[in-house]
């Protein structure tokens, strides 16, 4: 059995079961019309991954508890985007900048939002400390002692800023997102040409970039008070 075949005698197991009730792996073998070895194997594999479960008396088989795990990720993440979608576009008509919601998936920062174009994405969490720290530009931060004071001081003010670290000619400043358990979520990042992002006579870059991501947080449910995030 090829393991396209394999993986596809899986989903169907889990589509049985989807159906409801518990079920047997002779059971199970008649829908798929294979051998009953067989469609224990794949249960086999499945309940290792805690994708069905088997009860131990009646050996009968039904969807494992990691399957609303996973879907919540993709629920989240639905409802995340549709709840970002005006606030990121508002503050992008507001700034006429690109705005960007990115979630950190890994150690890899993902962009699942954007407003007004496409652009390179920038913001900072404390897990690039443990990566390996690639020169992208020669304003790239390499030094993992002036990585972590660059950190603190985005802690402390509740917000980050990049001055062409990614690409020559392009900064970007971000801010935190909060979930309802106060954790963060999500960064709104604003970015743009370096000479409009660093004017002198825009304080309100940042003003907005906080308060967008304060909003946000509040539709999320966050209800907490964290650095960075407009009192209300």
């Amino acid at each position: 059995m090829s393991n396209v075949q394999s993986v596809e005698r899986a989903i169907n197991i889990l589509d049985v079961l989807a159906q409801g009730g518990w079920r047997t792996g002779a059971e199970i073998a008649r829908e798929l019309h294979v051998h009953r070895s067989t469609a224990l194997r794949l249960l086999g594999t499945l309940e290792r991954h805690a994708l069905v479960e088997r009860d131990g008396q009646s050996a009968k088989y039904r969807l494992g508890k990691r399957l609303p795990q996973l879907a919540s990720v993709v629920t989240g993440e639905s409802d995340l985007r549709s709840l970002a979608r005006p606030v990121c576009a508002a503050l992008a008509a507001a700034l006429g900048e690109t705005v960007t919601l990115d979630i950190l998936a890994g150690d890899e920062i993902v962009p699942i939002e954007q407003a007004t174009g496409s652009t390179s994405v920038v913001s900072v969490n404390e897990r690039l400390l443990a990566r390996s720290l690639e020169r992208s530009t020669p304003h790239t931060i390499t030094d993992r002692t002036a990585l972590e004071a660059q950190l603190d001081a985005a802690r402390a003010a509740g917000h980050a800023r990049t001055h062409e670290e990614l690409e020559v000619g392009l900064d970007a400043i971000a801010a935190p997102v909060y979930d309802a358990g106060g954790e963060v979520a999500a960064a709104v990042d604003v970015s743009g040409p370096s000479h409009r992002l660093r004017a002198e006579d825009r304080p309100e870059l940042v003003r907005l970039t906080l308060e967008a991501a304060s909003d946000l947080s509040r539709r999320l449910g966050f209800r907490g008070s964290a650095r960075g995030l407009t009192a209300g």
